[in-house]
């Protein structure tokens, strides 16, 4: 490796601590949004499975949450594709190979793409969360504190389905927010 190679690749990248840190917390991150997504979509399906396509329900919000969890869930699995991509950096940094090697550009608007995503993706799950939650909540006000007699606002396991399916997209796209957040700062160091 001559004197003009190791100039083009800036110095924090070549930092064997570095490295190693980037591939664990891509490596953590990854698997974390996993578990998170998973949680989110069997939890997500069991809700459309436990509505009950044959009575028409007498409420449109829950749709309206059940849409924005989609959207969000698929946001995260772009997300969890990318922490993968995050991983092959790793291991191109790792590599040492210079003709392989990223430059901290490339690192640095892999990084952006992803803290991006799960930004939109966190804002998503918050807004389903919040629409969720505030139509349990009408329902609980709008119910006798003896026995709920009106269908329409009996909390039935749908709503709380949905409910937790967005709560933990938000966990999932806040995990990879920090993630990014931390490694582009450090890239930018």
């Amino acid at each position: 490796m001559n004197q003009s190679e190791s100039v083009s690749v800036s110095p924090p990248l070549l930092q064997s601590k570095f490295v190693e840190n980037f591939r664990w917390f891509s490596r953590f991150s990854f698997w974390v949004q996993l578990l998170f997504g998973a949680v989110s979509g069997i939890t997500l399906i069991l809700a459309m499975l436990s509505r009950n396509l044959s009575e028409q329900p007498n409420n449109p919000g829950i749709g309206f949450g059940i849409v924005l969890a989609i959207v969000g869930i698929i946001l995260l699995a772009f997300r969890i594709f990318w922490d993968f991509r995050y991983r092959l950096l790793g291991r191109r940094l790792q590599g040492g190979d210079i003709e392989f090697y990223p430059s901290k550009e490339d690192i640095t608007q892999a990084l952006r793409i992803g803290l991006n995503s799960s930004l939109v993706g966190l804002l998503i799950a918050f807004i389903a969360s919040e629409e969720t939650v505030g139509l349990v909540l009408a329902k609980t006000l709008a119910q006798p504190q003896a026995l709920a007699t009106n269908t329409e606002n009996v909390i039935r396991s749908l709503d709380i389905f949905v409910t937790m399916s967005n709560v933990n997209m938000i966990g999932a796209h806040f995990f990879g927010a920090v993630t990014s957040l931390g490694l582009l700062n450090w890239v930018d160091e």
